[in-house]
């Protein structure tokens, strides 16, 4: 979901707060230019890095910066970080990503076409229950149906093999890439994994943010569900991290609870969220909970 932002920003939201006392001598690092991500993503954060990740960012250049929910990449290609570990739970999303750090050529046609969509949907299923979804092949084929499919979900069925279901989307104009090199220069020092979340190796010179499927939102898009207490296993591991954690989710009161009782500082914002592919959008009530930062 493509997001708009409609408060004021980051340095405001979290003025005076340990972490702007703390780093206000540390060196300046090079801002590199952002980079919008290659994929279109539901739930996609590119546009709250200037208002609110980056402030938190500054003065923390140095650390690495961990996602454990990397998605579409928006948020790493936004803050351009000289070291990266950013992993996510969906084999399809990593596999597009390696391949994209690798220098991704395409060698299929990239064309809006309903049936050849489905065509294009169906050669990924093969692929994926003959074990063969990690290479170029795969990452190009997810590309496509990402760009073409409905409203940049990424979702697959429950069932072994999984099948990633996702409809032909209606879109007025639709933009593909063919040179990725950029991609391949900003990734360099980047790591990328496929596991959970509780398996990183996160040090105290990390900076991590979390990005989760939302609390009582779509959660199945790697075909296993995130539920409550995947939410509180979460919230629980961040906390116990030795370095400044940010956390993103929505606004229930449920999820603010729990963040406050684990020490997390929750400031609420309000953003425009796409719900349809005609670009229909929706307020809702979202979270940034930080901790950490006076580390």
């Amino acid at each position: 979901m493509d997001m708009a932002v409609s408060v004021s920003t980051g340095a405001a939201l979290f003025a005076g707060s340990p972490r702007s006392r703390a780093c206000v001598a540390r060196p300046a690092h090079e801002v590199r230019p952002p980079l919008v991500s290659p994929l279109k993503w539901a739930g996609g954060k590119r546009r709250l890095v200037e208002p609110y990740l980056r402030p938190l960012w500054q003065g923390h250049e140095h650390r690495v910066l961990v996602e454990p929910f990397v998605g579409a990449m928006s948020v790493a290609l936004g803050l351009r970080p000289e070291r990266a570990l950013l992993n996510d739970v969906n084999p399809h999303v990593v596999n597009f990503l390696r391949e994209l750090k690798r220098g991704l050529k395409i060698t299929i046609p990239l064309l809006y076409d309903h049936d050849y969509y489905y065509a294009a949907r169906e050669r990924f299923n093969d692929l994926i229950a003959r074990g063969e979804f990690r290479g170029s092949e795969a990452a190009q084929l997810f590309y496509l149906l990402n760009r073409t499919g409905f409203n940049g979900l990424c979702r697959f069925s429950g069932r072994t093999p999984q099948r990633f279901n996702v409809p032909f989307g209606r879109h007025k104009t639709v933009n593909f890439q063919e040179d990725f090199a950029r991609y391949r220069a900003a990734m360099k020092g980047w790591r990328l994994s496929n596991r959970d979340f509780e398996h990183l190796e996160v040090g105290e010179d990390a900076f991590v943010y979390a990005d989760p499927p939302y609390d009582g939102a779509f959660t199945a898009y790697s075909g296993q569900s995130f539920d409550w207490d995947d939410q509180v296993r979460l919230a629980e591991w961040l906390a116990s991290r030795r370095c400044p954690v940010v956390a993103s989710n929505h606004a229930t009161l449920r999820i603010k609870r729990l963040y406050r009782k684990l020490g997390f500082r929750i400031r609420e914002i309000s953003v425009a969220r796409s719900i349809s592919c005609t670009g229909g959008r929706e307020a809702a009530r979202e979270i940034i909970a930080v901790k950490g930062f006076g580390r």
